[in-house]
C-alpha cells in the first residue's frame, strides 16, 4: 500500500474485505446488513432444532409463571386505615419509646406494610400508610432526650 494515495488504499482494502466475504459464503447465508463481520454466535440460527428449543424454552417459562387468579384480590383491612391518625393508632408511639424501640416499630411496621411485599392492587395505600409510619417515627426520634438520640 506503499505509493498508493488514500483513496487507492481504501479501495484495495474494500476489495480484500469482499474477496474475504465471498470466501466465507460457504459457511451458510450470511446477512448483508452489517452482520457480515460478526462471528457465527450472533446469527441467529433459524433452523427446525433451534425453533424446537426454543419452544421447550417458552413452555418451561410459562409452567413457571403463576397461575391467572380465580378470585380478585380482597385488600387487607389494615391497609384501608391510610389517615394520619389511625396509622399513629397502628405504630402505638409513647411517651417512653427509645431509639431501640422506634428501629423495632418501624420495623414491624415495614413487615405488613411495605409496597415492595404487597400485590401491585394495594401498593398505593400501603406507600401512604408507610411515608406516614415513617414520618412519625422520625418526629419521634427528634423528640428524645439528646441522651437518646441516635448518633
Amino acid at each position: 500500500m506503499f505509493g498508493m494515495s488514500v483513496f487507492q488504499s481504501v479501495l484495495e482494502r474494500l476489495k480484500a474485505e469482499q474477496q474475504t466475504e465471498a470466501s466465507n459464503e460457504d459457511v451458510g447465508q450470511v446477512f448483508r446488513h452489517g452482520t457480515a463481520r460478526l462471528s457465527q454466535g450472533f446469527i441467529v440460527d433459524t433452523s427446525s432444532a433451534a425453533a424446537a428449543a426454543f419452544d421447550s424454552v417458552e413452555r418451561a417459562y410459562r409452567e413457571l409463571t403463576p397461575p391467572e387468579r380465580a378470585h380478585p384480590l380482597v385488600m387487607p383491612d389494615h391497609l384501608r386505615r391510610t389517615s394520619l391518625a389511625e396509622v399513629a393508632a397502628d405504630l402505638a408511639l409513647q411517651e417512653q419509646e427509645t431509639v431501640a424501640t422506634l428501629a423495632a416499630k418501624r420495623r414491624r411496621f415495614a413487615a405488613a406494610n411495605h409496597p415492595d411485599t404487597l400485590a401491585v392492587e394495594f401498593r398505593a395505600n400501603a406507600t401512604i400508610r408507610m411515608k406516614l409510619a415513617n414520618m412519625l417515627i422520625d418526629e419521634a426520634s427528634r423528640r428524645l432526650p439528646r441522651d437518646n438520640r441516635p448518633t
